[in-house]
Parts: structure tokens; C-alpha cells; sequence
């Protein structure tokens, strides 16, 4: 029998509010295989992986590292010992260089040794990564952060390598990138990988031991090969869940509501037009770098660079966010801490952002709560009030506010940029479950998504964009999975049908 690499016996978590994050789990992680730790957003997770990498100390339990207790008082002293870990929102160095954050843990970065381009290049061809290792990583673009985060773990050699959600933001053969590495690492190289992801699918295809968390507690630990996704679905939320199913509603034949012209910006290789009709949900497809983000914000405004004609309901609408909100469009960001949410302000606060204006703060407070009320009873928002600051909130929960400050009757279209990233299956089916009722409801939206039967399951159509421009307009119910991923990927002919009107 393979000894245990890192166990834990009875962790447990409680912090000074009287929260209980970890009630006791029982964990073990072994060399040489790829063990996946699942649960919904609030499950202990992230509290279990912050203890393993030293960022807290557990209340209870013991934890084993090669078999001898250990204790880390500081992230340093975990990684020293052996553990990498890759966070989910890639806290490297945004003024330092790609090669100099992959070679931070060797000190005095600011001082290049010889070899060490060698050895950054080397690194990110392992990962095939053509990202340049002098660039700024303050620079890069979400999904080459994380790139620039694993290489950063394989730099250092460490014997468990924690990977929190390590796809959440990739698509197409980024994700299989990142696969080949995690095989190479477990299979190959005898290292442990902890692999933390949401998408059942590659939990089970990636995986060769599962760990699922529910209220702070082991409820299935078994080998991946034996499990269903239907069972470890099961195991996540406490009950059978109802899968969104894939269903296409008769094609919108409502009037025009957004139109775009001769779209032009840097980030977008040739002019785009398109339109969308009330109540109709348009799917962008594309692999990382493909231009799916920069397409939203261009049409938003909040790429100052982008030229050409957006009209809302016949009104042409200035290039700037403030005048598309004023226009009554509403852009749900992908990194939603950066560029959705105000940690220090609480869950009302923030859902009243965008309808402060020019007035600041001059707003009817008992009405904004009043409304804040009601947008937490509709999306299911989980948390101790309104009044709650939404750094306590779960993944799921705070992106369910990203999305409910928008959902005023003022919002005429809706931008959604990875509106399930990041977020457990629960979460995501009722997310997924909104957005279509908003569409029922006449709510034109456009919708990025990496996840291809996500967008299969939610779109009327579908754009397919490949190298910055787009190569196919289809209707959702034309395609399935495998067709979409080759003509975003260039092994399938694009077609050159004029965008529908």
C-alpha cells in the first residue's frame, strides 16, 4: 500500500464569529495520483486548502506530512516543505515580468541569474505556453495568468502541487494544457496533484480519487472510477439534482433590440455586425484570445479604442460605460472582484452602484434596500441579510450579485462574461435557470461562456469567434458540442452566412 503523502485526521475550523467552516475531515492524499476535492461554494473548500498551504491554522484534528505531524504558521514554511499552491485568483506580482514571478521563490528576483531565461522558457514550453517571459503579468490576460501561476508551481518542485480551480477561466486546449500537465505530474513524475474544479465532467475524466465536501465535512471519498457525475452531483448538494436541460425555444421573432456596425478595435481582427432580438439569448463561443471578452467590451464602451455603430432599440449609444448604463446596458464582468464588486461595501451597497449616478450617494436608501431585499429572496442569494459585506459571501452567491444589480427594469440588454465561472453546480444550474427566465421575459442577452453545453443548453444562437474574428453564425440547435469546439479550435470550415438579422 502507497503511503500517504499529506493526511488529515479530523480538521477542523472554527473561526471567532462562531462559524464553522470545517466540522472534522478526514482527507489523503497520496503520491502519484490526482485526487479531486469538490463541494458547493461554502462547503470548506477554500478553508481546507488555506490550512493545508499555511494561510491558517486548523482549530482541531491533526494534519501528516510523509507521515510526521506538521503544523505550517506561515505559507513559506508549507511551501518549503513541498506544497504548491495555485489559487484561484493567481495572486502573482502585476508590476514583475512573467519570468520573474515564475522564479520568485528563488529571491532576489529583481537579479537575473544566468540560465534563468532558459529556464522560464523551458518551463512555459512544457506547459505550451507562447507567452512572452519578459511581458508585464500586470498585462496578460486572465487565462495567461494562470498559465504564468502553473508554471510558477512546476518552478519550485514541489511533491504536492494544489490547484484551485485551475480551468475555471480557460477553454478548448488551454483546459487540455493543463491536463497534460496534471498527468505528467501525477503519472509520470510520482507528485501528488489536489485538483479542486466544478466541472463534474473533467473531476471524472482527470481524477483518479474524489474528496466531496458538504457543510464542512467529508460526505464521499472514493475512487473516481467507481462514482457517477450523477452521484458525485448527488454528493455536492445533498440531493438528486435536475440537470438544465438542453431545450430550444421557438426562435425570436421580436423587433431588433441591439444593433452593432462595423464594430472596429484593436482587439478584433476584422469589423463586426451583428444584431440580437427582444428576448433572444446569443451565445459567443472561442477559445482564450479569440476576442469573446473584447467583444463585450467593446460594444460597453470600456474599450475607449473601439469604433463604429451601437443603437439600442434605435437609439445610437455614446462609446463610453457611463452612457451605455444610461442607455440601460449591463455588463456582468468576468473577474467580478476586480471589476463587479466592492469588497468593504455590503450586499445592498453594492447592488445600488450602478444607480448612484451623478448623485453619489443621494439616493432613497429605504427604496434601495427595499429593492436589495427583493433581488436576494429572487436569486436565492444565501447569507445573513442584506447588511452582510459581500467578502463573506461564497463564489456563487457573490456572482449572484454581480448579476442582480443589474436586474432593474431599467436594463434593456444584458452582457454576461463567464457568468458561472468559478461556481458550484448548484449555483451555476440556478444562475442558468435566471438567465433563461430573463430571456422569457424579453430580456435580449449576450452571453460568453467557455463552458460549450452551457451555451448549447441556454443559446437561440451562437457566434463562433477563432482569432479575433468571427467564422460562424449557427442557431444553438444546428450544432452540438463536438462541432463547436473544432470551428473554435480551426479544425472545422467556418462559414461565411451573413450575420442574422
Amino acid at each position: 500500500m502507497v503511503m500517504a503523502l499529506l493526511e488529515t485526521q479530523g480538521v477542523a475550523k472554527r473561526f471567532p464569529n462562531g462559524t464553522v467552516a470545517l466540522a472534522g475531515v478526514d482527507l489523503i492524499v497520496a503520491p502519484g495520483r490526482v485526487h479531486g476535492l469538490l463541494g458547493a461554494n461554502g462547503a470548506g473548500k477554500s478553508t481546507l486548502i488555506k490550512i493545508l498551504s499555511g494561510v491558517l491554522a486548523p482549530s482541531d484534528g491533526v494534519m501528516l506530512w510523509r507521515g510526521e505531524p506538521a503544523r505550517w504558521r506561515r505559507p513559506i514554511e508549507a511551501r518549503r516543505a513541498g506544497i504548491a499552491t495555485i489559487q484561484q485568483h493567481i495572486p502573482l506580482v502585476p508590476t514583475l515580468s512573467v519570468r520573474e514571478n515564475i522564479l520568485l521563490d528563488r529571491g532576489g528576483v529583481l537579479r537575473e541569474r544566468q540560465g534563468d531565461r532558459d529556464v522560464v522558457r523551458a518551463l512555459l514550453a512544457r506547459i505550451d505556453c507562447a507567452i512572452d517571459s519578459e511581458a508585464l503579468v500586470g498585462e496578460l490576460r486572465i487565462g495567461d495568468r494562470q498559465m504564468v501561476a502553473i508554471a510558477q508551481a512546476l518552478a519550485s518542485g514541489a511533491e504536492l502541487v494544489i490547484m484551485d480551480e485551475p480551468t475555471a477561466s480557460l477553454a478548448g486546449h488551454e483546459r487540455e494544457a493543463v491536463y497534460r500537465i496534471i498527468r505528467r505530474l501525477a503519472h509520470d513524475e510520482g507528485r501528488a496533484v489536489l485538483f479542486i474544479s466544478h466541472f463534474l465532467d473533467e473531476i471524472v475524466a482527470l481524477t483518479d480519487t474524489i474528496t466531496v465536501l458538504r457543510d464542512g465535512r467529508a460526505v464521499l471519498d472514493a475512487e473516481t472510477a467507481s462514482v457517477s457525475e450523477a452521484d458525485i452531483a448527488a454528493a455536492i448538494a445533498g440531493e438528486k439534482l435536475n440537470a438544465l436541460e438542453r431545450t430550444h425555444r421557438a426562435a425570436p421573432t421580436g423587433e431588433v433590440a441591439l444593433r452593432v456596425e462595423r464594430l472596429v478595435t484593436p482587439q478584433l481582427a476584422q469589423p463586426v455586425d451583428l444584431r440580437i432580438r427582444r428576448g433572444e439569448i446569443l451565445g459567443v463561443a472561442g477559445l482564450l484570445g479569440s476576442g469573446r471578452s473584447e467583444l463585450l467590451h467593446a460594444i460597453f464602451g470600456s474599450d475607449r479604442r473601439a469604433r463604429g455603430a451601437v443603437s439600442l432599440d434605435g437609439k445610437i449609444i455614446g462609446r463610453s460605460p457611463e452612457e451605455a448604463v444610461e442607455a440601460g446596458i449591463a455588463l456582468v464582468a468576468e473577474e467580478r472582484v476586480a471589476q463587479g464588486l466592492v469588497p468593504g461595501f455590503e450586499i445592498w451597497r453594492n447592488l445600488s452602484l450602478p444607480h448612484a449616478g451623478a448623485s453619489g450617494w443621494l439616493l432613497d436608501e429605504d427604496a434601495e434596500r427595499s429593492a436589495a431585499e427583493h433581488a436576494v429572496e429572487r436569486l436565492a442569494i444565501k447569507a445573513a441579510g442584506i447588511d452582510t459585506p459581500v467578502t463573506e459571501l461564497s463564489g456563487g452567491n457573490a456572482q449572484k450579485v454581480t448579476i442582480a444589480r443589474w436586474l432593474r427594469p431599467e436594463t434593456r440588454l444584458l452582457l454576461l462574461d463567464e457568468p458561472s465561472a468559478g461556481i458550484d453546480v448548484g449555483a451555476r444550474t440556478e444562475i442558468m435557470r435566471l438567465i433563461r427566465q430573463l430571456a422569457d421575459e424579453g430580456l435580449p442577452i449576450l452571453l460568453v461562456s467557455s463552458d460549450f453545453s452551457e451555451l448549447l443548453a441556454l443559446t437561440d444562437r451562437v457566434l463562433v469567434l477563432r482569432d479575433r474574428r468571427i467564422v460562424a453564425d449557427r442557431l444553438a440547435a444546428e450544432l452540438d458540442e463536438d462541432t463547436l469546439i473544432l470551428l473554435a479550435g480551426g479544425s472545422a470550415g467556418s462559414d461565411n452566412r451573413e450575420i442574422a438579422a
